[in-house]
């Protein structure tokens, strides 16, 4: 189907979408590199490939767009640190991850499951719906107690 036959609704969710994946790698990214200097002190491109199952290239290569947008710093053959933005982006990409998580939950999925769909609703829905997930889990705990 061509894009001139879609409705205006349409065609702005495909560019939600689309900007939704072009964000979700870079907050994959930023929550793995302050994983692993919390956990180990460091985080090297290597264990970046490692800890993503990727090639050393596409790692050093995701790496470079961080640099280039603010969220990260690294020199060669020096560890990747985060900037402050990249920290912030990090915090957010927790919080929205934990909201729709405890959300799932509330609804009676099992633990294992809410942590693997969490990961992937975390980048995709709006603000909206992730404040109406936390209002309606915030009332779910209160009920339940």
């Amino acid at each position: 189907m061509s894009t001139t036959g879609k409705t205006g609704g349409q065609k702005n969710a495909h560019a939600r979408t689309r900007r939704d994946h072009a964000t979700e790698l870079a907050e994959d990214y930023v929550e793995a590199i302050d994983d692993l200097v919390e956990e180990t002190g460091a985080c090297r491109v290597t264990d970046l490939a490692r800890h993503f199952g990727v090639s050393h290239v596409t790692a050093h290569r995701t790496i470079a767009r961080l640099v280039r947008d603010g969220f990260a710093d690294t020199r060669r053959y020096a560890p990747v640190t985060l900037t402050k933005k990249g920290r912030a982006l990090a915090k957010k990409s927790r919080e929205r991850h934990e909201i729709v998580r405890q959300f799932l939950l509330s609804l009676g999925i099992s633990e294992q499951t809410a942590q693997l769909d969490a990961e992937g609703i975390e980048h995709h829905v709006s603000p909206e719906t992730l404040d109406v997930m936390k209002q309606f889990t915030a009332k779910h705990q209160e009920e339940t107690g």
